[in-house]
C-alpha cells in the first residue's frame, strides 16, 4: 500500500469520526465506511489506538493551520480573536468542534489511552497562537490574556454546542 492510500484512509477515517464520534469507534464499521477492511487499517496504522492518535493529530493540525492563517491576517488582538471565533463557531465546524471536545474530555480520564495529552497539547498550541497575536506585549501579560481568551472561547463553544443559539453568543 502506498502512502497516498494511507493518507486517503486517514482522511476518510477523520470524516467518519466527524459524523459518528470517536470514543465508540469500531474498526469494522469504519473499514466498511472507508471502503477497506479492518485488517488493512491495522496493517497501515498499527493498532486502533494508533489510528485514533493519528485521527486526533490530523484534526488538530488542520484546526491549527487554519487558525494560524486567520491570526496571520493581522489586526489588533480583538480583531484576531473575533476572526478566530467566527471561524470556529461557524455551523460547518460543529462536527469538528464536537470531536475536539470529545477527545479533550477523554484525555482527562484517569486512563486516557490514545487520547493521552490531547488536552494539554491543545492548550499549549492555542496559547502559543494567541500569545503570538500580541506582538510587543510582555510575555507574561500576553500569556495571561491568551489564557483568559482561550477559556472564554472554549466556554462559548461548549455553550454553542449545548444550546445551538449562535445569535445569543454573537451579541455584543
Amino acid at each position: 500500500m502506498t502512502d497516498s492510500r494511507r493518507s486517503q484512509l486517514l482522511d476518510a477515517a477523520y470524516d467518519y469520526v466527524l459524523a459518528h464520534g470517536l470514543s465508540d469507534m469500531s474498526l469494522r464499521p469504519l473499514a466498511k465506511a472507508t471502503g477497506t477492511s479492518p485488517r488493512v487499517l491495522l496493517y497501515l496504522f498499527g493498532s486502533k489506538d494508533d489510528l485514533v492518535r493519528e485521527i486526533l493529530a490530523r484534526g488538530r493540525e488542520e484546526q491549527l493551520r487554519i487558525i494560524a492563517s486567520v491570526a496571520a491576517e493581522g489586526g489588533g488582538y480583538d480583531e484576531v480573536v473575533a476572526r478566530v471565533w467566527a471561524y470556529v463557531s461557524a455551523p460547518e465546524r460543529r462536527a469538528a468542534i464536537r470531536l475536539f471536545f470529545e477527545a479533550y474530555v477523554a484525555s482527562l480520564r484517569a486512563d486516557p489511552g490514545p487520547w493521552r495529552d490531547f488536552a494539554r497539547q491543545s492548550v499549549q498550541d492555542w496559547l502559543l497562537l494567541l500569545t503570538d497575536a500580541q506582538p510587543g506585549v510582555p510575555p507574561a501579560a500576553a500569556e495571561a490574556r491568551a489564557t483568559r481568551t482561550l477559556a472564554l472561547l472554549r466556554g462559548l463553544l461548549l455553550d454553542l454546542l449545548a444550546c445551538d443559539e449562535p445569535h445569543r453568543l454573537a451579541a455584543p
